[in-house]
């Protein structure tokens, strides 16, 4: 979606390392930890689970969050989540 030096840069406001978890379950924690953040606040979440490609774009569109940013990295995919 977004240029890597754009990512390098991209500030956000929680964390979350999914790292290891199969689908559902990075969606899951990524849909707590964003019950804890504010209107227009900004979720980086890292998954190494194929699936997440799929689900954590689906999750986005159904719950009306913006998924203002992904990119492949070594460890996985970054996503950057704006909740809404």
């Amino acid at each position: 979606m977004k240029h890597r030096a754009y990512l390098l840069a991209m500030t956000y406001d929680a964390d979350l390392d999914a790292k290891g978890l199969l689908c559902p379950l990075p969606v899951l924690k990524a849909r707590k930890r964003l019950q804890a953040l504010g209107s227009g606040q900004v979720l980086r979440v890292l998954a190494d689970d194929p699936a997440a490609i799929v689900d954590v774009p689906h999750f986005c569109a159904e719950a009306g969050h913006a998924l203002i940013a992904t990119e492949d990295t070594a460890d996985g995919q970054l996503y950057f989540i704006k909740k809404a």
